[in-house]
């Protein structure tokens, strides 16, 4: 089968579960691989704040755990639970550990850069991909792109109206 969306796609939840994007159908979709030992990881507040701020308006944060860079994220699934609840406040949805780059990446990850090239692919931890309501590729974001970044709000907005 060829991935046709982001619905396409299936992760395991961060407490073992089964989470297909499929559920998040309809809604915006801004999947984000995360850290909890890198200088970016005070993005996690604006991904909640965001999250607070636009779930009722139809867009679901995504975060992707990932030790790919600089193995900022050596922790289990519940060494990262309880440090994005605890320190930040996260309730948006988590992923299980994967890798987004290399021969492993989750295959989310693989699609994307065989649909835009490699030059989509994350570069580091904090990269953010964004899908509109149909599941298809709404653009890319880089690490240093806040949460509140008017570039990143603005093509939320437009993904929200699709």
């Amino acid at each position: 089968m060829t991935a046709k969306n982001a619905y396409d796609f299936a992760f395991r939840s961060i407490d073992g579960g089964d989470l297909p994007v499929s559920r998040f159908k309809g809604n915006a979709l801004l999947v984000v691989n995360v850290a909890s030992q890198c200088g970016l990881t005070p993005q996690y507040s604006g991904l909640e704040a965001l999250w607070t701020a636009r779930k009722n308006d139809g867009l679901v944060v995504l975060g992707v755990p990932a030790n790919d860079f600089g193995a900022q994220e050596p922790g289990s699934e519940a060494e990262i639970t309880t440090f994005c609840e605890t320190r930040y406040g996260v309730d948006f949805p988590m992923t299980a550990k994967e890798h987004v780059i290399g021969p492993d990446a989750h295959p989310l990850y693989k699609w994307v850069a065989e649909e835009l090239g490699e030059a989509a692919a994350p570069k580091w931890n904090f990269h953010k991909y964004l899908f509109g309501r149909d599941g298809t590729i709404a653009g890319t974001f880089g690490s240093r792109t806040p949460p509140d970044a008017p570039e990143l709000t603005s093509a939320i907005d437009v993904a929200l109206k699709s």
